[in-house]
C-alpha cells in the first residue's frame, strides 16, 4: 500500500516546461563544474611542476650555464637567471588561472544551490540532485 502512494505521489507532480529548463540547466551547470575542476587540477599539476623546475634551477651552482626553456614546441636556451624570471611569470600566470576558475566554480555552485532549493521544493524526494560519487 505504501509503494502504491508513492507511485500516486510521483504521478501527481507535474512537470512545466520551466521545469524542465531549471533540470537541464542544473544539468549542464552540473557539467560544466566538473569540468573547471578537472581543470583545476590538471593547473594544479602544471603549477607543481613548475614550482619543481625552480628547486632545481636553485641547485644549480654555475650561472654561466644556458637553461632550455619550452616555448610551445621549441626548446629555447637562456641564462639561469632569465630562466628563474619566465618560470616565476608562468606561476603567477598560472596562479591567476586558477583563481579565476575557482571563483567561476564558486559562482556556478551559487547556481546550484539556488536551482537545488526550487527544484527540491516542487518535487521533493521525486527527484534526485545529488552528484554520484563513484
Amino acid at each position: 500500500m505504501a509503494a502504491t502512494m508513492k507511485k500516486a505521489a510521483a504521478e501527481d507532480v507535474n512537470v512545466t516546461f520551466e521545469d524542465q529548463q531549471k533540470i537541464n540547466k542544473f544539468a549542464r551547470n552540473t557539467s560544466r563544474i566538473t569540468e573547471l575542476k578537472e581543470e583545476i587540477e590538471d593547473k594544479k599539476k602544471q603549477l607543481q611542476n613548475l614550482q619543481d623546475a625552480c628547486d632545481d634551477l636553485m641547485m644549480l651552482d654555475d650561472d654561466s650555464l644556458l637553461i632550455p626553456y619550452q616555448i610551445g614546441d621549441v626548446f629555447i636556451s637562456h641564462p639561469q637567471e632569465e630562466t628563474e624570471e619566465m618560470l616565476e611569470e608562468a606561476k603567477k600566470n598560472l596562479q591567476e588561472e586558477i583563481g579565476a576558475l575557482e571563483s567561476r566554480v564558486e559562482s556556478i555552485q551559487r547556481v546550484l544551490s539556488d536551482l537545488k532549493v526550487q527544484l527540491y521544493a516542487k518535487f521533493g524526494n521525486n527527484i534526485n540532485l545529488e552528484a554520484d560519487d563513484n
